[in-house]
């Protein structure tokens, strides 16, 4: 008998509701990732009624902002985005730990997909690059995981119920 193989596609279903949780601080960054975020899930099929967008102030924020969002329900994925530019004290490793561990903690916990679109960098420069130029755009990366692991989870699930990838699930396949 082969190996049945799972995997999501980059078409959300049409129910499947997205939220981003942005930070306010670095916002000439975050801006330019909320944009590729927005215009990922656009080019995807997601309408704007199923985006949310929820500001934060800063990125040792936005763990608590998603897990009150789980918490409310009418989520099928978060999009963390931010950005954190190394200084010359210890604070950047303070807050980058900190999102990086309060977002990935919430997703497991949660099973819930917390995509991390937080830009972690050295300077501005590396992170203007990663917002839309040389590096192209992690919000747009992020958007793409998000609407992945959406797809990803209904093809779990109706693997789960015996009914198979489904029309609006992850693709189901036989490995060969």
């Amino acid at each position: 008998m082969p190996i049945q193989v799972i995997e999501g596609k980059f078409s959300a279903p049409d129910n499947a509701r997205f939220v981003i949780v942005a930070t306010r601080w670095n916002e000439f960054i975050v801006d330019r990732l909320v944009e590729g975020a927005l215009d990922g899930l656009r080019r995807h099929g997601v309408d704007d009624a199923q985006i949310t967008l929820v500001k934060v102030p800063g990125a040792f924020e936005i763990p608590v902002a998603c897990k009150q969002l789980i918490e409310a329900g009418g989520v099928d994925a978060i999009l963390a985005l931010g950005c954190v530019i190394r200084g010359a004290t210890a604070h950047f490793e303070y807050v980058a730990s900190s999102v990086t561990s309060g977002c990935s903690q919430l997703a497991v916990s949660s099973g819930i997909p917390v995509v991390f679109g937080v830009l972690t960098t050295d300077t501005i420069e590396q992170a203007v690059e990663r917002a839309g130029t040389k590096a192209g755009n992690k919000g747009s990366e992020a958007a793409s995981v998000a609407i992945e692991m959406v797809s990803l989870k209904a093809g779990i699930v109706a693997r789960g119920s015996g009914t198979g990838g489904g029309a609006s699930g992850g693709r189901s396949r036989k490995a060969r």
